[in-house]
């Protein structure tokens, strides 16, 4: 893929991105008082102590945050992408205020709007950007205290649903923990995507035998790791064969074939990047 194709792609996903998490935001979690975290979670619980409108909130801390970043941080790290992010995100937030889905259900407010907000911020991040809020606040305080970077953007989630659990009562507060948790597998499943391949680890006295019948039968690379028998202490290749789910029974019928008493390990591989799998963007 060509730089520009490229350039174009990552907008086109950074400004997505920040629509849907605006609108997670606006049609979900706003009008439930659920407060997961962030930037919005901090909005949320600030709008409804002083009725100002949520996106100049959003503003007011996204762009000098994004300046403390450039600043503490160093250089131009975080791009135009991000900055496009921090600004575009609460613009969404102010056209569609008046939206509204029809309904007040703050566990499907909390479902719903962890799934938008998971969505989003996944398409932002297959875009090596951001949209800044406290993701950039977490790692100014991760470079200032030593803190890893989880525990930092944890521990001010932590502190937004505190508040939350203060302001809306402990009960909101218990759904914005359930909408943290929909927006972290969310995440995950938008960067990895549902294909989730196979790979298999497979121990055999006849390593030759098994790898040409897996070569012939699945047609299916096989990769020899060196190993060494930990109580014979005798060199004994492992043999490594990446396959997907359909193909997984086959794989174990074709070493059983070659060699019945073979020791086989299979285990998920959230993703794959190469020939036969997924191409690399």
């Amino acid at each position: 893929m060509n730089d520009r194709r490229r350039i174009v792609i990552d907008y086109v996903y950074i400004l997505s991105g920040s629509a849907i998490v605006a609108l997670a935001f606006n049609l979900f979690l706003l009008p439930n008082q659920i407060a997961p975290g962030g930037v919005s979670g901090i909005s949320t619980i600030v709008t409804n102590l002083t009725g100002i409108e949520p996106a100049y909130i959003q503003w007011s801390l996204n762009i000098p945050l994004f300046i403390a970043g450039l600043l503490l941080l160093g250089g131009l790290s975080y791009g135009m992408k991000t900055l496009v992010g921090t600004l575009f995100l609460p613009f969404v937030v102010f056209l569609t205020r008046n939206w509204d889905v029809g309904f007040t259900d703050p566990l499907l407010g909390a479902i719903f709007g962890g799934i938008g907000v998971g969505a989003g911020l996944g398409l932002a991040f297959r875009a090596r950007a951001s949209t800044g809020g406290t993701d950039l606040a977490a790692q100014i305080l991760q470079k200032y205290t030593g803190l890893t970077s989880g525990f930092a953007v944890a521990l001010i989630d932590g502190l937004v649903v505190i508040s939350s659990a203060i302001v809306f009562g402990l009960e909101l507060a218990l759904y914005a923990l359930i909408s943290l948790f929909v927006t972290g597998k969310t995440i995950d499943l938008v960067q990895m995507g549902l294909g989730y391949a196979k790979i298999a680890y497979i121990i055999s006295q006849h390593e030759e035998k098994v790898t040409q019948s897996i070569l012939r039968d699945i047609d299916r690379g096989v990769t020899k790791l060196s190993a060494q028998g930990g109580y014979t202490s005798e060199e004994r290749p492992v043999l490594m064969c990446v396959v997907n789910q359909y193909e997984v029974t086959k794989l174990k019928e074709v070493v059983r074939l070659a060699d019945p008493n073979a020791f086989v390990i299979v285990s998920n591989a959230t993703e794959v990047l190469g020939e036969g799998f997924k191409k690399q963007m």
